[in-house]
């Protein structure tokens, strides 16, 4: 062991300089202010109706209200009552690669907040041994002849900490912690981004269906009609024309019909790579318009508090505070940098005396120093740092405008998207008994092939126009929960949930996400 007298030098000016750093500290460059939130009381330039117009007897066309300041669901999708789409979402929530490589980038910047906490707070302490065999030649004490060889042993515990006179170490660690807030919130914007687009493709994938049934409904009274046409043109009733016309439109809706069918492959396709999985072995749940149910009561956020909900806009402020914390270190940098050592150890002939009481050694020192000329290195880099504040202040700024714009989008398309189903599921049902009618005076003989040919096209563009505006109703709705950041505050639980974890460091490191 060392003896207790080194042991009381090494206290006795050791560590009251370490306290005389920290209490005289102080952190230069500027302190992180929050951004105020904008000062608009609105999202739309002209006045939201409270209650959407209905659309009754079709999907999608239920009544809507918005609930100015009701908060969000963390779960909103289970607003659709579809108990296939809240397996789907899961699934993505255990298996999605991009939610996964969010939640690692999240657990890298966290040990890099450690990391720094332990570079830079804490005194650097290591312990060192050695045994040598020498031999040196008396020339060196100043004697003409003869040589010396002896073995020496040494040990030593020695201690390097730096003072944070200026701050810098904690603006460099604040901003340690402000890259780990923009992984953070950039998991909770990969979370909102997926939950959203599982909903959206979900409807996506039931409406292609819907259309394709639709589709596949007319191709069939069309050929139907085509026949009907055919049996006419042997009696000498109709002409060759109307026949290759009827047969024109036949194949017409053929070809709209692989269309939708391609679609609804890539739209299948998609949510199989949403949820982690080849499409070859996805068995994705189909979907149907019919058994989704519109949320009837939507939350609309006030917008100071819009600033503090969406993930993208708590990214980018944490990111600000970061490049304002890295001023303060490019500033400490030009500023006098304070040092002090210590170390204490034994050294002796023998390995028997190393711990003897006259083999103890111990050395303690300070240093001081402040760069004069790097050829303007350390200025450039401080210019440089203000220059990625400002970047960092307009790119905060910018997706702040972003967030007001998409919320505003999603509240004009909720209303406008009411009264196109409204008008479409009207145009469907007056298309329809227009088209039954002129085809039952046809069949009579008391109307026109060609008025059955342009009432068989305007069916068919409501009908798919009709199917259409029913899934635009489900999907804008999504956008606006999306727009107004998803409730993920509301949230238990990690954002990433794998079913099989590697470790279970790793495990309880993401249950603190």
């Amino acid at each position: 062991m060392f003896s207790s007298k080194a042991l009381l030098i090494s206290r006795s000016y050791f560590f009251p300089l370490i306290c005389a750093g920290v209490l005289s500290a102080c952190a230069v460059g500027p302190d992180f202010k929050q951004p105020d939130p904008p000062k608009t009381s609105t999202y739309t330039e002209t006045t939201l109706s409270k209650q959407l117009v209905t659309a009754p007897g079709v999907p999608g066309g239920s009544s809507q209200e918005f609930i100015e300041g009701a908060d969000i669901e963390a779960q909103w999708w289970e607003l659709y009552k579809s108990p296939e789409l809240d397996a789907l979402i899961k699934k993505a929530l255990e298996q999605n690669p991009n939610l996964g490589a969010a939640d690692a980038a999240l657990r890298v910047a966290q040990e890099n907040v450690n990391a720094q906490i332990g570079g830079q707070y804490f005194p650097s302490v290591s312990a060192s041994g050695s045994a040598t065999r020498q031999l040196q030649p008396s020339a060196i004490y100043g004697l003409p002849y003869g040589s010396d060889t002896y073995n020496l042993y040494n040990t030593s515990i020695n201690v390097t900490y730096k003072l944070d006179v200026f701050g810098g170490a904690r603006r460099a660690v604040e901003g340690a912690r402000a890259q780990a807030e923009v992984a953070q919130y950039q998991l909770e914007g990969a979370y909102l981004s997926l939950t959203a687009n599982v909903v959206t493709g979900a409807v996506k994938e039931a409406a292609l269906r819907a259309q394709m049934q639709a589709t596949e409904e007319i191709l069939k009274a069309q050929t139907n009609l085509a026949e009907v046409t055919e049996k006419q043109l042997t009696i000498g009733t109709v002409s060759k024309v109307d026949v290759t016309s009827q047969r024109t439109l036949v194949s017409n809706s053929q070809v709209d019909l692989f269309t939708y069918e391609r679609n609804l492959a890539f739209a299948r396709n998609q949510l199989a790579v949403l949820v982690g999985e080849l499409p070859s072995n996805a068995n994705i749940a189909k979907f149907d318009l019919s058994t989704l149910q519109l949320p009837q009561k939507l939350p609309l956020s006030v917008p100071s508090s819009l600033v503090r909900q969406r993930p993208d806009v708590r990214a980018a402020e944490a990111q600000l505070k970061a490049q304002n914390a890295f001023v303060g270190v490019a500033t400490a940098n030009l500023l006098p940098q304070f040092n002090i050592t210590g170390s204490i150890g034994s050294a002796a002939l023998t390995s028997a005396a190393l711990f003897g009481p006259n083999s103890a050694l111990w050395a303690i020192g300070g240093g001081i120093l402040q760069p004069l000329f790097q050829g303007g290195q350390l200025l450039a880099q401080r210019r440089g740092a203000i220059a990625s504040y400002e970047q960092a202040a307009y790119q905060y700024q910018a997706t702040v405008l972003n967030a007001f714009q998409e919320v505003a989008n999603a509240l004009r398309a909720l209303e406008t998207g009411a009264q196109a189903l409204k008008a479409a599921s009207d145009a469907e049902r007056y298309s329809y008994e227009t088209l039954d009618l002129v085809q039952h005076q046809y069949k009579l003989g008391t109307a026109s092939y060609l008025a059955v040919l342009y009432y068989q096209n305007l069916y068919q563009q409501a009908k798919v126009k009709s199917v259409s505006a029913q899934a635009t109703r489900f999907s804008d709705t999504a956008a606006l929960f999306a727009a107004l950041g998803g409730g993920w505050w509301n949230r238990e639980g990690p954002a990433f949930k794998p079913k099989d974890i590697a470790s279970k460091d790793q495990n309880e490191t993401s249950g603190n996400n």
